[in-house]
């Protein structure tokens, strides 16, 4: 394919491409809502002669009247000419190459303007035979960087030099109507890069918009080429999905698109029409949870919710060890293994994460065995809280013995000392008498043999 081929096929793929300019009154965005570091990179590159424009998910959610998260800046600027011009500038990125200002903790992206890999005739750019973008280091005119973007609504731009948005995609308008809608032709787009999918579903849940009927439409059936994304990117794209305060909502759209089942291919098994299954339980549970914790500005992690969300798979595993003359201990620890063995090819969980995860599992084993001062010594445990927190969810769903086992440990963490140890007594006596009875029975045998 030649060189105008390609722009020919570039065009018919972003051909709602389209520039408005919203002149500064006929826009909300003021300098006083950016941040002072991104007001610093934005003038330093202006100031040198270069086209710097505030861009993306920051534009998007300061037209929305919210705070943005990040404030991520384009420019004409190649990597290396940036970082001439900031001391506090490291270059990052293997795919594409991507300059950090760094202001202390506050680090400010700064993307040199992307070109269509079509287009150009260096080798710095490459691509599977399914059309996913391997490596990205193309650099463009602002036009192209638009016309690379995801979304309508992330392809706005706020220039520095006058205030201005130039708007490539329609965005504002698509803003307005509440819409995610993919710019170009959606089964290309997401051919590129698959994992636009699950962008789709996040913003979709973050923002409270629909997905637009054309964009939704591929989803369902490309979301198998999900399998091909490194599970260490997927592990990050989990993250995003579940632990940014509407995952429960995310969910349930990434189910409805098979994205879901391609992240979590163990779960997926466990999936009931009417969701009625225990492990869906957990996963409102938990994700509902997950939710009401960030939302209070608490502190959430990880390896709980996954330690959540693969429990009953790895019991359903555990059983059928069981089942093969396993003791329940030696069948919990080698389905452990094989459930998260299996689980980190689809998202590579980091081993610190499944450390915690196999101490909260282990936890639901002991946490039966209060006599004596075993009681006490669980709760000195680093990870006791993680592990009766998950105890009391398990509690919710199961009932009987695990729920009453969830509520003598809410009591007895509450108690004070003297009632504890009446607790601890009852559960020793119990116990002792249980286990004396236990101890004749090899005796009695063994008087028998003798005989």
């Amino acid at each position: 394919m030649n060189k105008k081929e390609n722009s020919q096929k570039a065009h018919h793929v972003y051909s709602d491409i389209s520039l408005h300019v919203h002149t500064r009154d006929e826009h909300n965005i003021s300098r006083k809502q950016i941040s002072d570091n991104a007001l610093k990179v934005l003038y330093r590159l202006n100031g040198a002669g270069y086209d710097a424009y505030l861009v993306g998910g920051g534009v998007r959610d300061l037209l929305l009247g919210e705070q943005p998260k990040d404030f991520d800046i384009a420019t004409n600027a190649t990597p290396e000419q940036i970082k001439k011009l900031f001391r506090n500038c490291r270059l990052i990125g293997r795919r594409f190459r991507l300059a950090h200002i760094m202001f202390g903790r506050d680090i400010i992206e700064v993307a040199t303007f992307r070109g269509h890999h079509q287009e150009q005739e260096k080798n710095v750019s490459q691509q599977s035979k399914e059309g996913m973008l391997l490596r990205d280091n193309v650099y463009g005119s602002i036009d192209e960087d638009a016309e690379r973007r995801d979304f309508t609504i992330n392809a706005m731009y706020y220039n520095i030099g006058d205030y201005s948005i130039h708007d490539y995609a329609g965005g504002v308008e698509d803003l307005n109507d509440r819409l995610i809608r993919l710019i170009g032709d959606p089964d290309v787009r997401y051919r590129e890069d698959p994992v636009r999918m699950l962008r789709a579903i996040r913003f979709a849940a973050k923002l409270d918009f629909d997905i637009e009927e054309d964009t939704a439409a591929p989803i369902e059936d490309l979301a198998p080429l999900l399998r091909d994304i490194p599970s260490a990117r997927l592990y990050e794209e989990a993250l995003k999905l579940l632990q940014s305060g509407y995952g429960l909502e995310t969910y349930h759209l990434m189910r409805e698109y098979n994205l879901f089942q391609q992240l979590f291919p163990l779960i997926a098994p466990h999936f009931t029409e009417d969701y009625s299954s225990q492990t869906e339980q957990v996963l409102d549970l938990v994700l509902d949870a997950t939710d009401e914790r960030i939302e209070e500005g608490k502190r959430v992690n990880p390896a709980f919710m996954f330690a959540a969300m693969l429990w009953y798979p790895m019991m359903e595993s555990a059983k059928e060890l069981m089942s093969r003359g396993l003791s329940e201990y030696d069948a919990m620890m080698e389905a452990s293994n094989i459930i998260l063995d299996e689980q980190v090819k689809s998202t590579a969980i980091p081993r610190r994460h499944t450390a915690t995860i196999r101490e909260i599992w282990q936890l639901q084993l002991r946490l039966p065995r209060r006599s004596g001062k075993r009681a006490y010594r669980l709760m000195e445990l680093n990870k006791f809280r993680a592990g009766f927190d998950f105890l009391e969810m398990r509690g919710e769903i199961e009932g009987g013995e695990v729920a009453l086992l969830a509520k003598w440990w809410g009591t007895f963490q509450s108690a004070g000392r003297n009632m504890r140890q009446a607790m601890v007594n009852d559960i020793g006596g119990s116990s002792s008498r249980s286990g004396s009875r236990r101890r004749r029975t090899p005796k009695a045998k063994n008087a028998k043999s003798a005989e």
